[in-house]
């Protein structure tokens, strides 16, 4: 489904991501992982068409990714800027919904299972800008996932999540892909939620692919030596957060 090669970033001159070669097949749930200004994010912009490599060829469905085609089977929610914080959490939703052509009816049934995990009783009709930054993300991320994409892509979507969130959404993910199938490509640096929900982990540290394996005792045991090993130290890249549901 997705393919990667020769792809660099570079920025003043400093190459930020170097990836000779990745490929992610139908159906499989991968988890990013690094520290800190590994290059995760960045890596999740090129996939997104939100940059442009210095080199190489992203696709998607055997088609590069300077079209239009992938967007419609796709969902994604990166941060805050995914957002239009003059809506409320209910009408941005509303106004996804019109863009992947919905029904009103279609999406408040698709909503459902996400009512749980969604803002509620005062927060649900404030702006977004005036949410935290917890619950603004479940709103984006509920945005990316309730139109039941082929294709989703989140990013540290656990980060500024409560614990019984974190579950919630975890469950979430594992719902969705029973029903629909749908590829996942997830960023984080918590390895636990990585290696509970994704049945392969990539591995980024300074803009290079390190490890790219099927998630087993043996590849998390490798990536807990690895972060023992590596401090975890923020870049402008991926911002610490800042705030909590």
């Amino acid at each position: 489904m997705i393919y990667i090669e020769q792809v660099t970033k570079r920025y003043d001159g400093k190459t930020v991501l170097e990836v000779p070669q990745w490929r992610a097949s139908e159906g499989e749930i991968i988890g990013l992982v690094g520290s800190n200004g590994a290059g995760k994010t960045t890596f999740l912009r090129l996939l997104l068409d939100l940059i442009e490599p210095d080199t190489g060829e992203i696709q998607i469905d055997g088609k590069a990714i300077s079209g239009s085609d992938w967007k419609q089977f796709t969902g994604s929610y990166l941060d805050q800027r995914f957002l239009i914080d003059y809506l409320s959490g209910d009408e941005f939703l509303d106004f996804i919904r019109t863009i992947y052509g919905l029904s009103r009816a279609e999406a408040e049934q698709a909503l459902t299972p996400y009512r749980t995990f969604l803002p509620t009783n005062g927060d649900a009709n404030k702006y977004l800008r005036d949410l935290s930054t917890g619950n603004a993300k479940k709103v984006g991320i509920t945005a990316a996932m309730f139109v039941s994409p082929r294709l989703l892509i989140l990013d540290e979507p656990f980060a500024n999540l409560d614990p019984p969130s974190q579950l919630r959404l975890k469950q979430l993910l594992r719902d969705l892909h029973a029903a629909t199938g749908a590829t996942m490509l997830i960023s984080s640096h918590d390895l636990v939620h990585v290696t509970d929900l994704c049945d392969r982990i990539t591995l980024i540290d300074h803009g290079k692919v390190v490890t790219d394996a099927a998630t087993s005792d043996e590849t998390l045991e490798e990536l807990r030596t690895f972060f023992g090993e590596v401090p975890d130290t923020a870049a402008p890249d991926e911002a610490a957060p800042d705030s909590t549901a």
